[in-house]
């Protein structure tokens, strides 16, 4: 009864606070089908249950066992030593401006990792990781994208901030926090984002980016419907295996397929999670049975062959914008060369014979280098050009940032609300009032506008 008189009270209010009507918007072809009920026909001979919709009926009992399937295949164009696998392939050519593109950028960025690795053992920055091994899934990726597609990366993509136009100043003006940082220096160093290249900025608790890609994808989805002459967008997300260990992994694969949302999920299986190994790390087919298993289009590609790379990028795009949408997972096989970040050191849990043996054997920069040197695309004078110069901008960047101040310190309280709130003002001038008594304690002479800058403007 109570709960009547309740509901009769809050009725009014509900009637004049209720939303308006939303316009009908149409249901792609897939959509419906999986909305229509299903029903059991008296003589079928395969289960047509909801949660298994095409299953033969069978007498025999027998398990299902991992040990007695075949792996999944891994898609790859060129082998070891660059050269195609097989020519009669008709894989679209790539023009010799994009081949000597995707290879200038994998090297400039594998520069930049010495170098910034070498700067935060000096102490001139807190933190680096590198992307040694897998430059080749980030840029490959990166070239079959649109500019205008949403990416949410993980902590190896430098590659992708590179081809899609970040310069050495770019990338220092994070590592060092300098006031030309667009994130202000709130983030740790390689933590990129830039709203001009359509990355969300990084984060470091592992996964969190997955289920925000398929969010993402869904708008996406909603928007490509809604304007169906401007150019249809996907969404890429990055993670490596270990990350697919947590359980934003399987809820956003879950959300992505239930939901039809246009996303392409890319896992960098580099083989190791830190310290450890996928052979700790799970018994099944890596990561792309998976998605076979969320009822998601997968392929496994060779992370160490860039041509692979772009071309299962490529088609993986085009397949994630069919039906109106649908999610496609892609597993990149690489092997991670260096160490996980500054913080680790990899030569206590794994031999060091192995790392150079890899870094001899194969990676992707040496493969396509092979192939361009095929192709009479590349030569070692092309060679110490190219390192030279990336090299000479890199060092120019960074020593020009290592001498620039730090953003205000107001900004530590800003952009959290459209305007600072009177607790956040307060904060301000209790913080200045420290540093004004006790300036042998808190220099800020690396900041710009040093304790001016806890006063409001």
């Amino acid at each position: 009864m109570a709960s009547r008189r309740a509901l009769a009270t809050l009725g009014p209010l509900v009637h004049r606070r209720a939303a308006p009507a939303l316009k009908p918007t149409s249901l792609c072809p897939r959509c419906q089908s999986r909305r229509q009920s299903v029903s059991q026909r008296p003589g079928s001979d395969r289960v047509h249950f909801p949660g298994a919709v095409n299953s033969s009926f069978t007498s025999a009992l027998s398990f299902t066992r991992p040990s007695e399937k075949d792996a999944m295949p891994t898609f790859r164009i060129l082998d070891q030593d660059g050269a195609i696998v097989d020519q009669s392939q008709n894989h679209p050519e790539t023009s010799k401006e994009e081949l000597l593109k995707m290879y200038k950028d994998m090297v400039t960025v594998s520069i930049m990792d010495i170098i910034m690795f070498d700067a935060q053992r000096q102490g001139r920055i807190s933190f680096y990781m590198v992307s040694a091994g897998e430059e080749g899934i980030a840029v490959g990726s990166a070239s079959s994208l649109s500019p205008n597609d949403p990416i949410f990366a993980q902590y190896r993509e430098t590659g992708i901030f590179q081809y899609r136009g970040f310069t050495p100043s770019d990338f220092m003006a994070q590592l060092f926090a300098t006031a030309n940082d667009p994130g202000r220096g709130r983030n740790m160093p390689v933590h990129y984002g830039s709203t001009k290249y359509k990355v969300h900025t990084i984060s470091s608790p592992l996964a969190t980016q997955i289920p925000q890609a398929a969010g993402a994808a869904y708008a996406v989805k909603v928007q490509n419907q809604q304007n169906p002459t401007d150019e249809q967008r996907v969404v890429a997300c990055y993670f490596g295996e270990g990350a697919a260990s947590e359980g934003d992994f399987h809820a956003a694969l879950n959300i992505a397929a239930t939901r039809a949302c246009p996303v392409v999920f890319i896992c960098r299986n580099n083989g190791y999670a830190i310290s450890t190994p996928t052979l700790e790390q799970y018994r099944g087919d890596g990561i792309a049975s998976r998605g076979v298993g969320y009822g998601i289009d997968t392929l496994r590609v060779d992370g160490n062959d860039i041509l692979a790379v772009r071309e299962a990028t490529r088609q993986a795009r085009a397949l994630a914008l069919s039906d109106g949408g649908k999610p496609v997972l892609l597993e990149a096989m690489s092997y991670r060369v260096s160490h996980h970040s500054t913080s680790d050191d990899s030569f206590a849990y794994r031999a060091k014979l192995e790392v150079e043996d890899w870094k001899r054997r194969d990676n992707p920069i040496v493969r396509l280098r092979k192939y361009l040197e095929s192709c009479g695309l590349w030569d070692d004078d092309s060679e110490k050009v190219l390192r030279s110069e990336a090299r000479k901008a890199v060092l120019e960047a960074y020593r020009k940032a290592d001498k620039e101040k730090h953003p205000p310190l107001r900004n530590m309280l800003t952009d959290v609300y459209e305007e600072m709130t009177e607790e956040q003002v307060e904060q301000l001038g209790k913080m200045r009032g420290v540093v004004e008594r006790f300036p042998d304690e808190y220099d800020v002479s690396g900041f710009e506008e040093g304790v001016e800058g806890l006063r409001m403007k």
